[in-house]
């Protein structure tokens, strides 16, 4: 029987997802060893805790017929808004931003996880109304699905984290195969509310955009990360610094570089080789999920793996983009890489559901 299941595993994905996730923990350990040193207390100890709640949760979801998740979606999305809405009214504020909710030993952050029931909610909805797309009218639903957690996680504020659900949605109407008229629309009316949504922005939103324009408008503010993640990555040059020889890094010139800024450390001490590398095997992962989602002859199959390879290619690109200067910063992290428990889980718990849709594939299993 384990013979049998392991025959229907996507094992490039699995094995690609299983050396990234090797990988994120030497980077963390590097980025983490300075504090370490100071306090005594390490982030690879919490974050190993969270891999072994994750690797578990992943198992799970890999060998239950994904169906089975899809049956649950509405009830997950349910309990995902309630527990944003209680971030609102009893989270933890760090930073200026309330985001966490205690629960015990542990604190998360439910808007990761509402990335993962957003999805499967969209997947069974769109899967059971295929015949819709061509009517206005059946795009409310979809929105409205999309909105209300975006909603709730722009009140934290957590202005990344929201916008990441538009690529998702869009992605997932693609295959829905809604008609290129309605595409020519939806994205005049995106076109028109970016200038209007300028005025909605928090002042340091205002000023992530505007450093990201102009660098050199506030090196010593909110301009200083992203100036200290490009001299990083530049200063690695081919071959980098070597593990633990990373100056910004050792030096703590470079912050949050254990979260949002981990492939600056890479950039550093494995050179660009090592960094190419990394994106190679998020090209291989991507890839293999994409291959899936193509594969399988089940509409919600193929709606739910292109919804969560969306979202892990979304967090890689944008969260690169930051580290290089090439997109605002936006607080998305490194999928499998970053530290912080929620997010960890979360693409393990996505990792685990597009395993568990392409061992049911025709001729496979």
């Amino acid at each position: 029987m384990r013979r049998q299941l392991w025959r229907g595993v996507d094992r490039p994905l699995f094995w690609t997802a299983a050396l990234l996730v090797a990988i994120g923990l030497a980077v963390l350990y590097s980025a983490s060893y300075q504090r370490a040193l100071a306090t005594g207390t390490s982030f690879i100890n919490r974050q190993l805790l969270w891999l072994g709640l994750g690797l578990a949760a992943a198992a799970f979801l890999m060998v239950v017929d994904y169906h089975r998740w899809l049956e649950g979606a509405y009830l997950y999305y349910g309990c995902n808004l309630a527990l944003l809405a209680a971030v609102l009214v009893a989270g933890e504020t760090r930073g200026g931003a309330q985001r966490w909710l205690a629960a015990g030993p542990f604190t998360f952050q439910p808007s990761e996880l509402a990335k993962l029931s957003t999805i499967l909610v969209l997947a069974r909805y769109l899967g059971e109304h295929r015949d819709a797309p061509r009517r206005w009218r059946a795009l409310i639903v979809p929105a409205l699905i999309t909105l209300l957690p975006m909603a709730l996680i722009l009140k934290e504020p957590n202005l990344g984290t929201a916008l990441i659900f538009l690529p998702v949605l869009g992605a997932m109407l693609w295959v829905w195969r809604i008609p290129g008229r309605m595409w020519w629309w939806l994205l005049g009316a995106a076109a028109v509310a970016v200038p209007m949504g300028w005025h909605l922005l928090h002042d340091y939103q205002r000023a992530r955009l505007l450093v990201f324009v102009n660098p050199d408008l506030d090196p010593l503010g909110a301009g200083y990360t992203v100036l200290q993640s490009k001299i990083a990555v530049g200063s690695g040059l081919l071959w980098g610094r070597g593990w633990f020889s990373g100056t910004q890094n050792q030096l703590n010139f470079l912050p949050e570089r254990h979260t949002d800024f981990i492939f600056s450390v890479i950039g550093e001490e494995w050179g660009f080789l090592g960094a190419a590398g990394v994106l190679g095997l998020y090209a291989v992962l991507l890839h293999r999920g994409l291959r899936i989602a193509a594969e399988s002859r089940d509409p919600f199959g193929t709606l739910l793996v292109t919804g969560l390879m969306t979202l892990l290619g979304c967090h890689v690109i944008v969260n690169v983009g930051m580290t290089l200067g090439l997109m605002p910063v936006v607080g998305l992290p490194l999928p499998l890489m970053s530290y912080g428990g929620s997010w960890l889980l979360a693409c393990l718990l996505a990792i685990g559901m597009t395993l568990s849709v392409g061992m049911r594939r025709p001729g496979f299993g």
